[in-house]
């Protein structure tokens, strides 16, 4: 449940670096899908930067692939789709036992690193980077929905990146209400976003789940080529339409390494110069993704 506090400021107004928020910070009827495929869990310990955080280990001694697409029809800032791409992680001095990580999340800070964060529109990045440290950049993008298929594609600089297709759940007969934990990195610290959601999902299991995973070779997404990532999802989610919180409060924390880093990642110089603009990029072009198929 979202914390009291969100609560008593309902209704009240709010601006940061120029941008206008109603509070909470909430979105409302947007339909997302969501999908895990295991992958080595050693190799995705490699994608995941300093030494507080760690890649959560399943059951099978693998690690998670987490995909989260959402069509936000209604927010703040306009309409916009957002793309994660994540490792499903612990946060600690060293890695959560398995089985006991997915029981006491609060204990091991169980939560998701998100390794690419592409949105829609400018403003979206602004916001997300600039406050909560997020690592949004603008793409091609686009939400798909028939009734057999939920798909989404993410495609930049004329490069194709990723891409996602599921079978659709039979029912949104499930409902779901809860909290989640987003790591990112950013001015080489290490953040941590709360979101709080409600919805109705159909959702797939194992042999049930049915989905296909391209990746491209565009830097973003290249090194998911290489962390041995089942073809097959563990599970497929599909909700027509959820109704999120973004709490305002995040924490960070120095990220540290064994040696003195070499380079500087993404600061505040990748913000100040975006404006507010809430139009979209083209939507994706490529047809020729077939070849990319994990």
């Amino acid at each position: 449940m979202p914390p009291k506090r969100i609560k008593r400021y309902a209704g009240r107004y709010a601006q940061v670096d120029g941008i206008p928020y109603q509070m909470p910070v909430r979105s409302t009827d947007s339909p997302a899908l969501m999908a895990g495929f295991s992958c080595d869990w050693e190799k995705a310990n490699e994608l995941l930067p300093g030494n507080e955080i760690h890649a959560l280990k399943l059951p099978n001694g693998r690690a998670a692939l987490l995909i989260t697409v959402i069509n936000y029809l209604d927010t703040s800032i306009g309409k916009y789709i957002e793309y994660s791409i994540a490792i499903a992680c612990t946060r600690g001095a060293r890695p959560a036992p398995p089985v006991a990580n997915a029981l006491f999340l609060g204990h091991y800070g169980t939560g998701q690193y998100i390794l690419d964060l592409p949105v829609s529109s400018e403003i979206s990045v602004k916001g997300g980077k600039g406050i909560w440290g997020m690592p949004k950049h603008q793409a091609n993008l686009d939400f798909v929905e028939s009734t057999e298929k939920v798909s989404s594609q993410y495609e930049k600089d004329g490069q194709f990146a990723f891409r996602i297709e599921i079978e659709k759940p039979s029912s949104p007969s499930i409902k779901l209400k809860v909290g989640a934990t987003n790591y990112c990195r950013f001015r080489n610290m290490l953040m941590a976003s709360y979101i709080y959601f409600e919805t109705r999902a159909g959702i797939n299991l194992f042999g049930k789940a049915k989905g296909s995973l391209y990746i491209g070779d565009h830097p973003k997404v290249a090194a998911l080529r290489g962390i041995d990532l089942s073809p097959d999802p563990f599970f497929t989610t599909f909700m027509p339409k959820t109704n999120g919180i973004l709490d305002d409060h995040f924490q960070c924390w120095f990220m540290t390494y064994p040696d003195p880093p070499q380079e500087m990642p993404e600061g505040l110089e990748s913000v100040y110069p975006l404006g507010y603009s809430e139009e979209w990029l083209s939507p994706p072009s490529i047809t020729d993704y077939e070849k990319f198929r994990i």
